[in-house]
């Protein structure tokens, strides 16, 4: 007997597993954080579309579970700021992330995907400034991803400038914020790196 034919759609991976496909397997992690024009531009042209539909309110569908979650998180927080580099967008749809996160972790979310995909998760909590939120991200990485050490340091430096400041300056022009005197200073002896490598030193 043969076997009825499949169809190319239901072959087809959904776009919320081709976001997850490319950015937790072909990227490699060293390259998650880094400015990378080859890798901007991929994004852009591959996923452009996916953050329109994001900003959009069309991606609403892939919020039914963690994989669609992630994949969202990843479009909003990640894809955002490769997209729109320097750019006040790059930050747009934060909010939409924050939320989908906090959504994902209250329905325990986060634990079904194992690390370091798992980060991804608690980044939108990372970049916000909000210090409630900081405090969470901190206490996430300390609770769900313990052995994820470098992580943790990037997010008690993140919440170190939210304690100092209330924002980050290094967004200010891209948001179009005037820099105050104490944050020019700041940035001229070297703002986020001092602080990391600072923390470094005290652990």
């Amino acid at each position: 007997m043969t076997a009825p034919p499949v169809t190319a759609q239901a072959e087809a991976p959904s776009e919320a597993e081709k976001v997850l496909a490319f950015w937790l397997e072909e990227v490699e992690p060293k390259q998650w954080y880094i400015a990378d024009d080859d890798l901007d531009a991929t994004i852009r042209d591959r996923f452009g579309t996916m953050w329109d539909k994001a900003a959009e309110g069309a991606l609403g569908h892939w919020l039914t579970e963690p994989n669609g979650a992630l994949a969202y998180i990843i479009v909003t927080d990640q894809f955002a700021r490769n997209i729109w580099r320097d750019d006040a967008r790059a930050f747009q749809l934060d909010e939409q992330a924050r939320s989908v996160a906090k959504l994902a972790i209250d329905n325990a979310w986060d634990r079904e995907i194992v690390p370091p995909g798992r980060q991804f998760f608690y980044l939108p909590l990372m970049h916000s400034e909000n210090l409630v939120d900081q405090d969470r991200a901190v206490r996430l990485f300390c609770e769900r991803m313990p052995d994820a050490e470098d992580n943790l340091l990037h997010a008690r430096a993140h919440r170190e400038v939210i304690r100092e400041f209330g924002r980050f300056p290094f967004r200010n022009d891209a948001l179009g914020r005037q820099t105050t005197e104490a944050e020019k200073e700041w940035l001229e002896k070297g703002g986020y790196g001092a602080v990391v490598e600072r923390l470094k030193s005290a652990s």
